[in-house]
């Protein structure tokens, strides 16, 4: 950086002397880009992390999410977002993200991968067991008829609709400690 190029100088003796505009830009911050300035799309959405409900812009370019910024228009935020829900990208396109079922058996130190249909037949022989085991039919002297082995807590990313389904299939179970944080 010659002499010239200091932001310092050009703003002593140039116009911009509150140092807010022109005079601290360099040449590598004038080339850059905001990562939103070629999405294709705007999909306005709800944070998924907690209950609060933050509103979101997740912006698409070639059907890939390339960013997801708060909302302005969300009379709940107003723009802005915690740290998570401002890291929430990480959640659709991290590198970190598995797409595929770990599982750690009991007292084992290690993950393993398991295929979807090993994984669905150990969770269902899981459910079949722990009825088994907690099921009550009587409980002083009325009749429940339910299980105090299963509980539910669906998370803030669940719709109502989904929560409707899951509280369905909870209660078939026989179990009744259900409870979500159902906003979306």
């Amino acid at each position: 950086m010659g002499i010239g190029e200091w932001p310092v100088l050009r703003q002593v003796t140039g116009t911009d002397t509150t140092g807010r505009g022109r005079a601290v830009k360099s040449r590598r911050t004038d080339g850059l880009r905001s990562r939103i300035a070629d999405a294709d799309q705007v999909v306005k959405s709800v944070c998924p992390y907690c209950a609060v409900g933050c509103g979101q812009n997740v912006y698409v370019r070639n059907g890939r999410v390339v960013q997801i910024e708060g909302d302005p228009d969300s009379p709940i935020s107003r723009g802005r977002l915690c740290p998570k829900g401002s890291a929430s990208l990480q959640l659709t396109t991290g590198e970190a993200r598995r797409f595929e079922v770990l599982h750690r058996r009991p007292h084992a130190a290690d993950w393993e991968v398991l295929d979807l249909g090993t994984a669905m037949d150990v969770l269902a022989d899981r459910v079949i067991e722990t009825r088994r085991r907690y099921w009550q039919w009587e409980h002083g002297g009325k009749r429940v008829r339910r299980t105090m082995g299963i509980a539910s807590l669906g998370g803030a990313t669940l719709d109502n609709e989904e929560n409707y389904l899951m509280k369905k299939l909870y209660t078939a179970l026989g179990a009744i400690q259900i409870e979500n944080q159902a906003r979306i």
